[in-house]
């Protein structure tokens, strides 16, 4: 961080609307194609809205780790997300998505996606009890896929539209856990 201060890890609380709301925005006018979500329609959500989502974002079956530099009141300056998915096909593992994955600029090279990820692995592993930790990644994104490939993730050969603009992809990526 540019204060020298080291960014903490922890995770995100259900009364910490307000500081998921403002990550949120800043995720989407940092990287539009990112997320499933334009940043005007993340700007128009009521504050009753926000709650609601930061809650969905703890409650059972879902983690959201987030960084911030350990002072009370601090930004957030990076969120990553696991929830389980409903069972869906009993000959394959337990399946949790990796969502809203996002690193704040000056925090990007640093580690700290790394260390998330990590984890995140263990959370997925560990307590969701998932054999398979899958994402979408946009198409254009190649530094983000860059990413998940070093980090033990393969590309299924699974993709679909994009659905902020169908004439782009996602690629679905997993990594067995």
């Amino acid at each position: 961080m540019n204060d020298g201060m080291q960014a903490r890890l922890r995770r995100l609380q259900a009364t910490e609307w307000e500081k998921l709301r403002d990550i949120r925005l800043e995720m989407l006018e940092d990287t539009p194609t990112g997320y499933l979500e334009s940043l005007d329609s993340a700007r128009a959500q009521t504050d009753w809205q926000w709650q609601d989502r930061a809650a969905g974002m703890v409650a059972p079956g879902s983690v959201a780790l987030v960084a911030d530099q350990g002072v009370a009141g601090s930004r957030l300056r990076a969120l990553m997300r696991v929830a389980l998915n409903p069972p869906q096909n009993p000959a394959r593992p337990r399946l949790a998505r990796l969502l809203s994955v996002y690193v704040a600029p000056e925090l990007r090279g640093s580690g700290l996606a790394d260390e998330m990820l990590r984890l995140a692995v263990a959370v997925a592993r560990d307590e969701l009890g998932a054999g398979l930790l899958q994402l979408g990644v946009h198409g254009g994104n190649g530094r983000a896929r860059q990413f998940y490939l070093r980090n033990g993730f393969q590309d299924t050969g699974l993709r679909s539209p994009y659905p902020l603009d169908p004439t782009s992809s996602e690629i679905i990526l997993e990594r067995q856990l």
